[in-house]
């Protein structure tokens, strides 16, 4: 997966953790002044950088750490010499609100900073100040803890290129120890961290549904209905009441009616039909086996799926411009928005298995008329090569020419003269192409926005895919519905390109670049739970089962002292 906003990863060697003896406080030297020499000891002493490990808790961000310290010439942040500011207890609500975000709070070292600061007010008023150690100890975690969770908000836990959980915060997109003076300076450790959320694509809304779901979780969720024949209106049976019973715990049906009776009726049919809308289902008011499966899935599992599509919109950029495309993979749809609204949808169709469409970010630089079909090159050793060893006509069938590229110019090759048993990965030099037409498998238009994985949108000749529900059908690049209506709009800026201009250049029949006036960003996404802009919260089938995958990785704690 490409990763929207990059992190740079660090990896420390492990090394023997460093060991601090305890030792009185010099008389008449300021408590203050002892913690800070404890901090300084930590992040100083024997390696570099150093294994720190307090109780079973290690520091993941020790140059993060040790840059925040070393500006403060090693005086403490979060404590004194009386024991731990306000501003500690600030810091501790809001990892104990990184629930709120489908975060796990102990990772961030709660148990450990809350055991630490117990020992801390236990210490006799007016007898004894604090064990400057514990103090230093405190004062070390809070840091590490503000630097990974403020890095974990506004940028994700998991780095999506490598799908690996990231417990340091050496992200070059985010400056978490300016961010952290800054915050202690001003007072406003909770208000920063909130700040860092994600701002675009509706986090905040499924931010909400996901207490929502949490609280039907508590009321009991809801129950399952019973696996049989598919139900539809008109329908006396005893499983009617289940699934009556079923939607009004989830909300979807209000309670009364007279579904007691055992009667599929048509209130119990619309809310069905809204179930169906707000799951990706064919909308025919049945209750399918499809149907009948998103029903039973419990309420925990949506809310880790939930919990799982808050982490990947905090991939994302808190601004994703004015302007720009959106292609969500797992609802196969493309959206182009201005100013947070929609103002053009269509279908699409997406990669199939073991061609799945990757997740990145690119800008639209230019579109094509009447293009030519170059075969990329794995479909080509994948697909094409082994028909045409066996049928030396098999390119003339589908349309494809075998060409020569070279010294500046063009050859197209008689494949009949060609052995193309040799042909392998490793020496086959030719091009294999198809030339613009109705039936050029990109149709008449495509939609360049150069990136390494080499996919892009366009048009097709197999219309009648997007009439599937489930449409993953590609070998990895995106084929639109509207293809017309993408390129008016992105022509739009430039009065000379009208509808009929446009139309008129397909049916030239010759193929034509046209760079855009202006780039467009297209972010291709894989969310799987959303709320969409009337406010409804939509789920979708994990068709790549990525979700599988990210939630394991999310589930991995991060690495202790043991």
């Amino acid at each position: 997966m490409y990763r929207i906003l990059t992190c740079t990863t660090l990896l420390f060697l492990l090394i023997i953790p460093i060991s601090v003896s305890s030792r009185e406080t010099v008389p008449g030297r300021p408590v203050q002044a002892d913690i800070a020499e404890y901090i300084k000891t930590r992040i100083t002493e024997d390696g570099s950088p150093p294994n720190i490990i307090i109780g079973e808790e290690r520091i993941h961000n020790i140059m993060m750490l040790a840059r925040f310290y070393r500006g403060r010439e090693f005086s403490p942040a979060w404590t004194r010499a009386t024991g731990a500011s306000l501003q500690a207890g600030a810091m501790i609500r809001a990892i104990e609100d990184a629930r709120d975000e489908g975060l796990t709070p102990d990772y961030y070292h709660l148990m450990k900073i809350k055991t630490l600061l117990s020992e801390i007010r236990r210490s006799p008023a007016g007898k004894s100040l604090p064990d400057p150690e514990t103090l230093s100890d405190l004062d070390l975690l809070l840091t590490d803890a503000f630097l990974l969770l403020s890095c974990h908000l506004s940028a994700g836990c998991v780095n999506p290129v490598t799908l690996d959980v990231e417990w340091h915060a050496d992200r070059g997109s985010v400056d978490v120890v300016s961010i952290l003076e800054t915050a202690l300076k001003e007072n406003l450790i909770e208000e920063t961290l909130i700040n860092l959320l994600p701002s675009q694509y509706g986090y905040s809304r499924l931010r909400q549904s996901l207490a929502h779901y949490r609280k039907k979780a508590e009321a009991g969720g809801w129950p399952d209905v019973s696996k049989g024949p598919s139900m539809k209106k008109g329908l006396t049976d005893k499983r009617v009441i289940e699934l009556s019973n079923r939607l009004i715990a989830s909300g979807d049906l209000e309670p009364g009616g007279k579904n007691a009776d055992e009667l599929f009726d048509d209130r119990l049919e619309q809310a069905v039909i809204s179930f169906q809308k707000q799951h990706g289902l064919d909308t025919d008011g049945v209750v399918g086996q499809a149907t009948l499966n998103a029903l039973n899935v419990p309420v925990e599992a949506r809310i880790r799926q939930i919990e799982i599509n808050m982490e990947r919109l905090r991939w994302i950029p808190r601004d994703l411009g004015q302007r720009y495309i959106i292609v969500n993979i797992a609802n196969f749809e493309l959206d182009v928005l201005e100013n947070s609204q929609t103002v053009l949808s269509m279908k699409v169709v997406v990669g199939k298995d073991f061609w799945h469409t990757p997740v990145f970010r690119s800008d639209m630089t230019y579109l094509e008329f009447n293009p030519y079909w170059n075969v990329p090159k794995n479909i080509l050793i994948r697909d094409i090569l082994p028909k045409m060893e066996k049928d030396p006509d098999y390119l003339s069938k589908i349309n494809l020419k075998a060409v020569w590229v070279g010294q500046g110019r063009t050859e197209v090759i008689d494949p009949k003269a060609m052995d193309w048993s040799q042909a392998s990965d490793s020496n086959f030099h030719y091009r294999l192409r198809q030339d613009p037409g109705p039936q050029n498998p990109l149709g008449r238009i495509k939609f360049m926005f150069p990136n390494r994985f080499n996919v892009y949108l366009h048009d097709t000749p197999v219309k009648g895919l997007f009439a599937k529900n489930v449409r993953t059908f590609s070998h990895g690049c995106i084929r639109i519905e509207k293809p017309m209506e993408l390129a008016e709009y992105l022509l739009k800026s430039d009065p000379s390109w009208t509808a009929d201009k446009i139309q008129a250049a397909i049916d030239d029949g010759r193929n034509k670049a046209v760079r855009l006036a202006r780039t467009e960003t297209v972010y291709v996404l894989y969310l799987t739970a959303w709320v969409d802009e009337a406010g409804t919260l939509q789920f979708r089938d994990d068709v790549y089962k990525r979700d599988i995958k990210l939630d394991k990785t999310l589930r991995k704690r991060p690495p202790n002292g043991s």
